[in-house]
């Protein structure tokens, strides 16, 4: 893999000849196949990843084991709660699942600050970075908060079907009510709802978006 051409596609604001080199010589890049875990919650965090391709899921978890939905990562996307993790030295406090295979390039903790001292292409990418991740947080917050249900399961169905460029989705309604944080009965209401109104079409562990 050429990788500073792919990092070039990718993030278009890391074009600093002598940070291209230097990612060229420390960073490595991962694949993983849908359903594996890219990080795990208590995970020692030692490199920090860039998404090149593939889509990851990143949730928290509660004391009794259940899942929150806090964000996808896309390619071009790193995840900021990993790079916290590697800027304290700390363990991971999320769990990121591969949804759709992923390959990412890997840059090591050592690397992080060294970087945002010498680099303000670097600089400007983990302010970003961190400013996005943000933002999707408090959506998450407001969504959770404020938001009905019927509201939440619209905007999760489009976000989904916008991060896998498809307007069919596999999964059970089981998944989705685990994103949701809510039970499995309420999500096949709510999307037997949507189908008599015409929006979507239900078969066995797919749904197709249709006005939505």
């Amino acid at each position: 893999m050429n990788i500073e051409a792919t990092i070039k596609n990718n993030f278009p604001v890391l074009i600093d000849p002598a940070l291209l080199a230097e990612m060229e010589r420390y960073c490595t890049t991962k694949t993983l196949e849908a359903g594996y875990n890219f990080i795990e919650i208590g995970d020692q965090v030692v490199a920090m990843p860039l998404l090149l391709e593939g889509v990851i899921k990143v949730v928290r978890e509660d004391d009794a084991g259940n899942e929150l939905l806090l964000y996808y990562l896309n390619g071009g996307d790193t995840c900021a709660s990993t790079l916290s993790c590697c800027m304290e030295q700390a363990r991971s406090e999320v769990r990121a699942t591969v949804i759709e295979r992923v390959t990412a390039l890997m840059v090591p903790i050592r690397c992080l600050e060294e970087w945002m001292r010498k680099y303000a292409g670097w600089r400007s990418f983990i302010m970003q970075s961190y400013r996005l991740r943000f933002e999707e947080l408090l959506q998450t917050i407001d969504s959770i908060a404020f938001k009905k249900m019927d509201e939440r399961l619209v905007e999760y169905l489009i976000q989904l079907s916008e991060e896998r460029n498809t307007t069919t989705l596999l999964g059970t309604h089981q998944e989705i009510a685990d994103d949701l944080h809510t039970s499995r009965e309420v999500v096949s209401r709510l999307l037997k709802q949507l189908e008599r109104l015409g929006k979507v079409r239900l078969s066995r562990n797919k749904i197709e978006l249709l006005k939505l």
